[in-house]
C-alpha cells in the first residue's frame, strides 16, 4: 500500500499554529511580519515555505527552521514522486574507458 502523501505545510500551519491560538490570517501575518496575501498563499497551498518564512515560523510558533523546511521538502518530494512515471530520464551510462570519480 502506498504511503499517504504529506499535507501541504500551509495546512499544518493552519491546524497547529493558527487554530489552537485562535489567530486570524490577518493577525498571524502581523505576528510573522508578512503581508496577509503572502500568508494566505501559503495557507491555501499556492506557495511554499521559504527559508526566510521558516525562520519567521520558528521565531513565532516554535520548532526549528529546519523542521519547517523539512516539511516543505517532504511535501515537494511526494509531489514529484507522484509524477515520477511522467519524467522520462534514463540512467546515464558513460562510454567505455571513462570513469566517474
Amino acid at each position: 500500500m502506498p504511503m499517504k502523501a504529506p499535507p501541504h505545510p500551509g495546512e499544518v500551519i493552519r491546524e497547529l499554529c493558527l487554530e489552537p491560538l485562535s489567530l486570524s490570517v490577518t493577525k498571524a501575518a502581523q505576528v510573522l511580519g508578512v503581508s496577509r496575501k503572502t500568508l494566505s498563499s501559503l495557507l491555501n497551498g499556492h506557495a511554499g515555505i521559504s527559508p526566510e518564512m521558516a525562520v519567521r515560523l520558528s521565531k513565532a510558533f516554535g520548532g526549528s527552521a529546519e523542521s519547517w523546511l523539512t516539511q516543505q521538502m517532504q511535501y515537494d518530494l511526494a509531489q514529484a514522486n507522484q509524477k515520477a512515471d511522467q519524467i522520462m530520464v534514463r540512467r546515464y551510462e558513460p562510454e567505455q574507458g571513462i570513469h566517474a570519480f
